[in-house]
């Protein structure tokens, strides 16, 4: 297993293991029960750059198989920056206005959300990107990591 950056051409990837994390979210945010719309939510924000949920903002787990796992994290201090493009989308394909509380302030890497494909899980893959994510924003970069 590798842990890398993950690359715009991933996006479809990183929106399924996103759903699997947070589906009854993604659910809440468009204010529909909608797998398929809550997709096509999450891949108009992982395809793109600059948003909470873009690729830009996540790490990726890969076996010989493929991606397995992704987590999602991001500056606080770029919460409300990052938060915009959500809301726009939101507001312009759902008509739902989108203003949730923060969960996150300046001084923080926020951890959004991680999620492991399910044939994957029990397997150690969850506990080796916490692993990852702590020596790389404690350890080497000295960051403040929160979830």
């Amino acid at each position: 297993m590798q842990i890398r950056k993950a690359k715009r051409q991933d996006y479809t990837h990183i929106t399924y293991c996103l759903l699997l994390a947070m589906e009854d979210i993604a659910f809440k945010f468009i204010g529909e029960k909608s797998y398929e719309k809550a997709t096509l939510f999450l891949n108009a924000m992982t395809s793109e750059k600059e948003n909470q949920y873009s690729y830009e903002n996540c790490w990726v787990i890969e076996n010989k198989d493929g991606i397995i796992g992704v987590a999602c994290l991001y500056d606080g201090g770029k919460l409300h920056k990052l938060r915009q493009p959500v809301a726009n989308y939101i507001k312009q394909h759902f008509g739902k206005d989108f203003n949730p509380e923060d969960e996150t302030q300046a001084g923080e890497i926020y951890i959004d959300c991680v999620g492991v494909n399910p044939d994957q899980q029990g397997k150690g893959v969850g506990s080796k990107i916490f692993a990852f994510l702590i020596d790389e924003y404690v350890n080497k970069q000295i960051k403040r990591l929160v979830y």
